[in-house]
């Protein structure tokens, strides 16, 4: 079997994407974060599935990457990664409660949220937003296809527009190493 001409329309379709991503957005983000960092507050990260998978990677590249090439501190904390108390909340209050649930009593002002969600419309996602954002606290959306419910509550939106999940997801690991590598080589060392 010959699978070089799907491979390459798979490649084109990428392409494309991240030729029509917002810089200005990616710009505005890193400024986000980086003052979140520079006032020694907590990013909150999460989503489900691929996106909870991304969510993890962030805090590795940040939280380890970052902090070990910059004079940064990232303070990442992830949702997703303490299966115990997600399982437990989903089973005991409810799956559209486990990162709302997480971020009560926790999420102090100026503490900064990134929300992942490739349709932008994961309930889950939706409620703990919407509960930071009650609080005032600022969020950076990462969405793909029409961006949803998330693309509107987002401060600033990284949205991958496209409507195809695996492309979505493949985009939102470029903010993710884009921003670190970026943030790396303006302090002057290449990643």
């Amino acid at each position: 079997m010959n699978y070089i001409a799907a491979i390459e329309s798979y490649i084109n379709r990428e392409i494309e994407v991240l030729r029509s991503l917002d810089k200005q957005a990616i710009n505005d983000a890193m400024n986000l974060l980086a003052e979140t960092f520079a006032a020694r507050k907590v990013v909150y990260i999460f989503g489900n599935g691929g996106s909870a998978a991304t969510a993890s990677h962030f805090v590795n590249d940040f939280n380890k990457g970052v902090y070990e090439r910059t004079d940064m501190q990232p303070r990442f904390i992830c949702l997703n990664d303490n299966t115990s108390t997600l399982t437990a909340i989903a089973n005991d209050i409810g799956y559209d409660e486990v990162f709302r649930f997480q971020l009560r009593g926790r999420v102090a002002p100026g503490d900064l949220i990134i929300a992942i969600s490739g349709s932008g419309n994961s309930p889950n996602v939706v409620n703990a937003v919407e509960y930071a954002k009650s609080l005032g606290n600022k969020v950076i959306g990462i969405t793909g296809y029409s961006g949803g419910k998330l693309l509107a509550l987002s401060d600033v939106s990284l949205h991958a527009p496209v409507n195809n999940m695996q492309i979505a997801e493949d985009m939102h690991m470029i903010f993710d190493h884009l921003m670190m590598c970026v943030f790396c080589e303006t302090s002057g060392l290449i990643v």
